[in-house]
């Protein structure tokens, strides 16, 4: 009985990681830019952790946590309340809609579909900023942004595959 609940106990704690490594993401303004290394490099991590974990296993990393990390990165990055929250919950809703409808995922079903939330969530941005903010952005640094957090998501698929098979236990259905 004791070994029931210790693993009980571990599962929760291992599997509060995505939803700490998206806190983390938001507090600390890491929002993987590293333009002083590389001009053009950057990506949004925050994407990838949102649409991996909606998709592959949504019981992880709620809608309210994706709601509250958003407002806290809007916070952080003084961007206007709710902007962060709302280009979160559109990742996360394409990715509960592609969980939905597919019946096999592999990574390169999940990477084309990735593409869709991304492109609907900059879509969304753009809009937000254009229409109810003075902000002032760069297209090209948008661009970029978008393409990296793209082509990066199959080494974080592959890493959050891995921690989900061998942290949690939990094998793709």
């Amino acid at each position: 009985m004791g070994s029931v609940i210790n693993k009980n106990f571990k599962e929760k704690i291992f599997s509060l990681g995505p939803v700490l490594l998206l806190y983390f993401l938001s507090i600390t303004e890491t929002d993987t830019k590293f333009s002083n290394h590389f001009e053009i490099l950057s990506f949004e991590l925050q994407f990838i952790v949102i649409y991996f974990w909606k998709l592959k296993n949504p019981s992880i990393l709620g809608n309210g946590h994706i709601f509250f990390a958003g407002i806290i990165n809007d916070i952080i990055i003084g961007m206007p309340m709710g902007i962060s929250s709302i280009i979160y919950l559109i990742v996360s809703l394409v990715a509960s809609y592609v969980r939905n409808i597919t019946v096999n995922t592999s990574l390169f079903s999940d990477w084309f579909t990735f593409l869709i939330a991304i492109f609907f969530s900059q879509i969304a941005y753009l809009s937000l900023i254009l229409n109810f903010s003075k902000i002032t952005f760069s297209y090209t640094d948008l661009f970029y942004s978008a393409f990296f957090t793209f082509l990066f998501y199959p080494l974080f698929w592959f890493l959050f595959s891995a921690f989900k098979s061998q942290i949690l236990g939990v094998r793709d259905e």
